[in-house]
């Protein structure tokens, strides 16, 4: 077994050995406000495995976060990537997100559209938690109700429980994460590993982006999220998302490992939005 095998199959140990860590969204965490904003990141290979494996590749991420807390988070996302190999060639691929999170963690609406070479497919519909679990209702490919049990919360409240934990000095925290993604009929189990706190001081090492919109002044986490597809008893994780995480909620510094390649994901614009509806703090 590779050493990367061993190392995350003791973390999918301890996920499965402490479900209740972070199982539910806390009081303490639903009071996280996170900071509207807009996001740019250039992404690049940062490395690949494998003597066939990806040769190169470059793409962008944007997204806009707006709402609040009161009346809840709306997202758009678009991950355009294109990946270049021997034995492959080229390959572009195009995600595209948006969603709305009510802001209690309860109510999901969610639709993505994707691209990858000559295939396309789009995934709609909501989902609402509830005392005995995940209602999802799916309007596109087709029509369809899938019930799932387990406590599960949505994206920002994930973000809001990561923030949480890194200010109750957490390392290890687990939840069951739907975000609507492949064909929106999957809950992940995640398993966060938060690092020492980043205490806001003179600038080092941040992007032009990151000075220009005052993140120096606040504390940040770095975070290795891993991602288990459930029910499939994999040891290693889907996907692996690392990133610096701030108390606003803004992200730096991100890496995207796919397993067979990574990539990096550079900030190179940053606009914080601001709330103008009037939600009390």
């Amino acid at each position: 077994m590779r050493p990367r095998a061993l190392i995350w199959q003791a973390f999918a140990a301890a996920l499965l050995a402490a479900p209740a860590a972070g199982a539910a969204p806390t009081a303490a965490a639903a009071s996280i406000r996170l900071a509207p904003h807009r996001v740019v990141y250039d992404l690049s290979l940062l490395s690949s495995q494998g003597m066939r494996g990806v040769e190169s590749a470059r793409g962008r991420i944007a997204f806009d976060l707006t709402g609040n807390a009161c009346q809840g988070y709306s997202l758009t996302f678009r991950q355009v990537t294109v990946v270049e190999g021997a034995e492959p060639g080229s390959k572009l691929s195009d995600l595209r997100t948006a969603s709305h999170e009510s802001g209690d963690g309860r109510l999901f609406r969610f639709r993505s559209d994707t691209t990858s070479g000559s295939a396309k497919t789009s995934v709609q519909g909501d989902a609402e938690r509830r005392p005995e679990g995940l209602h999802i209702r799916l309007r596109s490919p087709k029509r369809q109700t899938v019930a799932l049990p387990g406590e599960v919360v949505f994206p920002n409240a994930q973000i809001r429980e990561l923030i949480q934990a890194g200010q109750d000095g957490r390392r290890l925290h687990s939840m069951k994460v739907f975000d609507g993604a492949d064909d929106g009929r999957k809950v992940y189990n995640t398993l966060a590993v938060i690092g020492a706190p980043i205490a806001p001081g003179p600038a080092r090492n941040l992007e032009p982006a990151a000075l220009a919109s005052g993140l120096a002044k606040l504390t940040r986490w770095p975070v290795t999220l891993s991602y288990f597809e459930q029910g499939r008893g994999d040891v290693l994780p889907a996907y692996v998302l690392s990133f610096e995480l701030y108390e606003n909620g803004v992200s730096r510094a991100l890496k995207l490992d796919y397993g067979s390649f990574v990539l990096r994901g550079e900030m190179v614009r940053l606009d914080l939005l601001s709330d103008a509806s009037g939600c009390p703090r």
